[in-house]
């Protein structure tokens, strides 16, 4: 079978190299790709966006099956698109997709179905919002109502961050002028993974991020800073709560609605003194969870995911490593801000051993050299019997490698410490 992949990042590297390895696979395409993906799949210069030149493309190479790794092409209605062409994808609708692409859409969804999360408020003019902001107080959640690419959440302590934070969303930074005001939940966060066929949800399994830029939690926040996997705190107990109370009546709310959700569904979950809360949906895989991910996963992902646009994951079962993933994400300078790229980045040719991967985010090739192409820019993945050996053997490889613009935070792992 022939397979397109839709991404150029962290998480479709590590999707591209797990896909790579499966004994379903022929030749394995991907769009745009990066040059860490260029180790695994044939790299093609297709603009995403123009979905008749992607259906364009299926058709030349018959490819059998695409996989959409982003959001953005998700929420665009590329999987519907690709399906009224005759092409099996992988991925949400673009009316599923909304879980992610409108957090007021997901709010709605839990208060007509009794699914656990924060009390909230929509606004869609900067006075409202201001108004409810100010009968609540903080600590108090603002959320931009649309994709941000991880960045549109403030969790704001004080007043004059809220305010902020709403100046921010109704100036336009996060391309519309919407937002979702939440009450502000106290616990842990954890993330759970599940797939849908629309009938049918496979638990995979749980992970937890680090999405502050800085030590401690600190700092403005990122797409995500390092992360590993399981997530100790996600007992078996919590799990099937979350399983019961959360992801199974959301799947069947979709399905109520017309829209069934087939995909992989990533919640974001609260671990409250009530049990587990949603935080917010992702229609994809999560990056940089995705990096710690796939290196624990020992069933096949091809299948699983096929099984998942088929309808047949009921006749499916999935299989982890015992070992502990972690993943550091080395960032250029300034992330989450403004950053430069085309900077050199040398020493990827070393042997890092057998439990480490390096997953490229945002590198591309300049006369030769490989250099920085965005803020996160490397995942450096490791497998450990512990969480804290799985951290030593990725900062060890992380700090051998000579990239003199990167930083990244120093305590990935620590509340499994």
């Amino acid at each position: 079978m022939n397979v397109l992949l839709i991404g150029g990042g962290g998480r479709e590297h590590a999707l591209a190299w797990a896909i790579s390895a499966s004994p379903l696979l022929d030749t394995l395409y991907c769009a745009p790709g990066n040059p860490g993906i260029a180790d695994c799949a044939e790299l093609v210069a297709l603009e995403v966006t123009d979905h008749a030149a992607v259906i364009a493309f299926c058709t030349a190479k018959d490819i059998g099956f695409v996989v959409v790794g982003p959001e953005a092409p998700l929420v665009a209605g590329l999987v519907d698109d690709l399906n009224r062409a005759g092409f099996k994808a992988f991925g949400p609708s673009r009316e599923a997709a909304q879980l992610e692409g409108s957090k007021g859409f997901t709010k709605d969804i839990c208060r007509d179905y009794n699914i656990p999360t924060a009390a909230y408020k929509r606004c869609t003019d900067l006075a409202a919002a201001r108004s409810y902001l100010r009968s609540i107080g903080a600590p108090i959640v603002i959320k931009a109502d649309g994709l941000a690419a991880g960045k549109g959440v403030t969790v704001a302590m004080t007043m004059a961050e809220a305010e902020a934070a709403l100046a921010d969303i109704f100036d336009g930074r996060f391309g519309g002028a919407a937002c979702v005001i939440e009450e502000f939940l106290e616990g842990e966060e954890a993330s759970f993974f599940v797939l849908s066929d629309g009938t049918h949800v496979l638990p995979l399994t749980t992970a937890q991020d680090h999405k502050r830029v800085g030590d401690g939690d600190t700092g403005p926040n990122t797409g995500g800073m390092g992360a590993y996997s399981p997530a100790p705190c996600m007992t078996a107990a919590l799990c099937e709560e979350a399983l019961e109370r959360i992801v199974k009546p959301t799947v069947k709310a979709m399905a109520e609605r017309g829209h069934p959700y087939k995909g992989v569904l990533y919640a974001g979950l609260m671990l409250t003194k009530n049990g587990p809360q949603l935080i917010e949906y992702n229609a994809r895989f999560g990056d940089p969870e995705t990096q710690v991910l796939m290196p624990r996963l020992k069933s096949d992902i091809l299948t699983l995911l096929l099984a998942t646009a088929d309808g047949t994951l009921d006749k499916m079962s999935v299989r982890w490593k015992d070992e502990v993933a972690l993943t550091v994400c080395l960032c250029a300078k300034g992330y989450p801000g403004n950053v430069t790229k085309g900077n050199p980045i040398r020493g990827l040719d070393q042997d890092f051993g057998a439990n480490v991967e390096v997953f490229h985010a945002g590198t591309a090739m300049q006369d030769g050299q490989l250099v920085s192409n965005g803020g996160r820019v490397l995942n450096v993945t490791a497998l450990g019997a512990t969480v804290r050996e799985a951290k030593a053997r990725a900062y060890a490889a992380a700090d051998a490698i000579d990239y003199a613009d990167g930083f990244c935070r120093r305590d990935i792992g620590w509340r499994a410490l």
